[in-house]
């Protein structure tokens, strides 16, 4: 079962999502917020595999809010939910670790897509908006900060087992890192990672 949460401020769009939902064998929405903070709360209590997160709320935006829930739960899919479709807005959530990004005005089935899509370890944009370049060189821009603190480590050789009591994080988050970055910057495996690390090393 995917289970999702929703920071969203307007009811009729969460009712509109819930009824949509329930004819879904695979997808239960199992809590919503109204402010970031409430959402991060709520993604504490409840470990949804998928947020649709909103990047304009009150107490905190959905940006930091993204920051903090994969930083506590790396595993979490979170894809902005929003009307914004700036590409400085793009740029941001894709930094602080979206895995997708779709419009609040797109039809039920988009989000629906979008959940399945981001389960299965790939990324979802929404087809009105410009998808974010995944160009090698464009690491600056698609890795959050924690992702390229990793990959500096990689560049200096560290195994995750070093990383991981480095950084005080788990040895599985280090792996769950490892394969986002594979995936943002279009790379085929860990070998190709550590060259690239090895050549970008100066640019993080």
């Amino acid at each position: 079962m995917i289970t999702v949460a929703i920071a969203e401020d307007h009811q009729a769009l969460i009712d509109g999502i819930r009824s949509y939902v329930r004819y879904e064998d695979d997808i239960s929405i199992i809590g919503h917020a109204n402010n970031g903070e409430d959402l991060v709360k709520l993604v504490r209590l409840k470990r949804p595999k998928v947020v649709l997160c909103d990047i304009r709320m009150p107490k905190l935006d959905g940006i930091e809010a993204t920051k903090t829930i994969l930083k506590e739960l790396p595993y979490t899919k979170v894809v902005a939910f929003t009307m914004f479709d700036q590409d400085e807005a793009v740029k941001q959530m894709l930094e602080a670790g979206a895995q997708g990004y779709i419009l609040k005005n797109s039809s039920l089935e988009v989000v629906l897509e979008a959940i399945r899509t981001v389960v299965s370890g790939n990324t979802y944009y929404d087809k009105k908006i410009h998808q974010p370049s995944t160009e090698k060189n464009s690491s600056q821009s698609i890795l959050s900060s924690r992702e390229r603190e990793i990959l500096q480590l990689i560049a200096k050789g560290r195994t995750s087992h070093q990383i991981a009591d480095e950084l005080f994080i788990g040895k599985s988050t280090v792996d769950t890192h490892r394969k986002n970055m594979i995936r943002k910057l279009g790379l085929t495996g860990a070998g190709e990672l550590l060259r690239y690390a090895v050549e970008k090393k100066y640019e993080f």
